[in-house]
């Protein structure tokens, strides 16, 4: 019987990283190696009931040693890193980019997380990805600000059109792994709810009102429905897929969506 396989994940401790920790080991019965800033009662919680399969590390992505010392305690733990999903990230700061109130010092910290930080994990699981026995494979958390525009999201908007960007150049670079870049949708998580409350005074009144629509209508997407996607790319996306930005509804990934 062939190894359960181990995926690494950032962001893990809440909203989407949450309901994808918990898919990988209840419906793919896959290792997981647990990255984020803290380890809340929900993450805490997992740990207690599945001990053996998920080891849940406080590490800060914007440090590179601490994700390369994460990275090899979860391979001393499991003996390979078959997946990688990076969904740390961060929405602010928000504002307009000519704005005063948003020094260059604050986008750099944007970056440091939401770009440098996918370099880093990257590089550190890499030489165990190529080696994968169920084939290496990476999924960035996206979003549909890669190829938007909406104002007063400068640093963010930035950050993912970079990240689908680096998705499709190490897809050139590195043919033995697979590299996928998923539009998650506007998912009922934290991020949502901040923007409805900080859009008010950083946003042009017809943007946000597509998210405070969206959210009173109820056509937010469940963490669970664009979570059970990237938990599925992660250990099943096909080479075809690589280099490719993808929404986690297109028919493209029918195959991979909750049943």
């Amino acid at each position: 019987m062939a190894a359960r396989p181990t995926v690494l994940l950032t962001g893990a401790s809440k909203g989407l990283g949450l309901a994808i920790t918990q898919i990988l080991l209840d419906t793919f019965n896959a290792n997981v190696v647990a990255l984020s800033r803290t380890r809340g009662a929900a993450l805490q919680s997992l740990v207690d009931a599945h001990q053996d399969s998920l080891l849940a590390l406080e590490c800060d992505v914007t440090d590179a040693a601490a994700v390369g010392s994460a990275v090899s305690r979860g391979l001393d733990k499991y003996k390979g890193i078959d997946g990688v999903i990076l969904n740390a990230g961060v929405l602010e700061p928000m504002g307009k980019i000519a704005s005063d109130d948003i020094p260059i010092e604050k986008w750099k910290q944007h970056f440091d997380v939401n770009f440098f930080s996918l370099v880093a994990a990257v590089r550190a699981t890499l030489p165990a990805l190529r080696k994968s026995s169920h084939g290496g494979r990476v999924v960035f958390m996206s979003s549909g600000a890669a190829t938007g525009s909406t104002p007063g999201w400068g640093p963010y908007n930035a950050s993912k059109a970079a990240m689908n960007s680096l998705c499709r150049t190490i897809a050139r670079e590195e043919p033995d792994v697979t590299f996928v870049a998923l539009r998650p949708g506007m998912v009922n998580t934290e991020m949502q709810a901040l923007i409805r409350e900080r859009g008010p005074a950083t946003m042009p009144a017809e943007s946000l009102q597509t998210f405070v629509n969206a959210h009173a209508k109820g056509k937010l997407v469940a963490p669970e429905d664009s979570g059970h996607v990237a938990a599925a790319l992660a250990l099943k996306a096909s080479k075809s897929l690589s280099g490719q930005f993808v929404s986690w509804n297109d028919d493209l990934l029918k195959e991979f969506r909750k049943a």
